[in-house]
Protein backbone atom coordinates (compact mmCIF):
# COMPACT_ATOMS: atom_id res chain seq x y z
CA UNK A 1 0.00 0.00 0.00
CA UNK A 2 1.25 3.57 -1.21
CA UNK A 3 2.38 5.97 2.19
CA UNK A 4 0.69 9.44 2.17
CA UNK A 5 3.72 10.56 0.62
CA UNK A 6 3.85 8.67 -2.26
CA UNK A 7 0.06 8.82 -3.03
CA UNK A 8 0.17 12.74 -2.91
CA UNK A 9 3.29 12.48 -6.13
CA UNK A 10 2.26 14.04 -9.20
CA UNK A 11 3.72 11.09 -11.14
CA UNK A 12 1.80 8.68 -8.70
CA UNK A 13 -1.45 10.29 -9.31
CA UNK A 14 -1.01 10.25 -13.10
CA UNK A 15 -0.70 6.10 -13.45
CA UNK A 16 -3.18 5.73 -10.63
CA UNK A 17 -5.53 7.80 -13.26
CA UNK A 18 -3.92 5.51 -16.48
CA UNK A 19 -4.91 2.37 -14.12
CA UNK A 20 -8.48 3.80 -13.07
CA UNK A 21 -9.05 5.10 -16.76
CA UNK A 22 -8.30 1.82 -18.16
CA UNK A 23 -5.74 3.03 -20.48
CA UNK A 24 -3.60 1.72 -22.95
CA UNK A 25 0.05 3.03 -22.69
CA UNK A 26 3.48 2.34 -24.00
CA UNK A 27 6.17 2.03 -21.97
CA UNK A 28 9.91 2.29 -22.91
CA UNK A 29 12.35 0.51 -20.29
CA UNK A 30 16.37 0.54 -20.25
CA UNK A 31 16.68 -2.47 -22.43
CA UNK A 32 15.23 -0.31 -25.11
CA UNK A 33 11.83 -2.38 -26.02
CA UNK A 34 8.52 -0.56 -26.23
CA UNK A 35 5.99 -2.58 -24.18
CA UNK A 36 2.31 -1.57 -24.64
CA UNK A 37 -0.75 -3.13 -22.45
CA UNK A 38 -3.08 -1.85 -20.06
CA UNK A 39 -1.81 -0.67 -16.48
CA UNK A 40 -3.11 -3.05 -13.47
CA UNK A 41 -1.58 -1.68 -10.43
CA UNK A 42 1.29 0.24 -9.19
CA UNK A 43 3.33 -0.16 -5.78
CA UNK A 44 6.17 1.49 -4.51
CA UNK A 45 9.00 -0.32 -7.05
CA UNK A 46 7.16 -2.13 -10.00
CA UNK A 47 4.06 -1.60 -12.54
CA UNK A 48 2.11 -4.10 -13.74
CA UNK A 49 1.20 -4.25 -17.41
CA UNK A 50 -1.33 -6.57 -19.12
CA UNK A 51 -0.46 -6.81 -22.65
CA UNK A 52 -2.86 -7.76 -25.78
CA UNK A 53 -2.68 -11.54 -24.67
CA UNK A 54 -3.60 -10.76 -21.32
CA UNK A 55 -0.47 -11.21 -19.73
CA UNK A 56 0.73 -9.59 -16.77
CA UNK A 57 4.40 -7.84 -16.84
CA UNK A 58 6.27 -6.69 -14.26
CA UNK A 59 7.99 -3.46 -14.89
CA UNK A 60 10.64 -2.34 -11.85
CA UNK A 61 10.30 1.54 -12.15
CA UNK A 62 13.55 2.54 -12.12
CA UNK A 63 13.76 0.86 -15.41
CA UNK A 64 11.54 3.09 -17.22
CA UNK A 65 12.52 5.74 -19.81
CA UNK A 66 9.16 7.05 -20.54
CA UNK A 67 5.58 5.77 -20.27
CA UNK A 68 2.79 7.94 -22.03
CA UNK A 69 -0.74 6.89 -23.44
CA UNK A 70 -1.02 5.36 -26.62
CA UNK A 71 -1.97 7.50 -29.28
Amino acid sequence: MATDTESGLPSFRQVQGLIQDDTEVEIKVTTNDLLVGKLHWQDQQCLCLIDHYDQPTIIWKQSIVFLKPKP
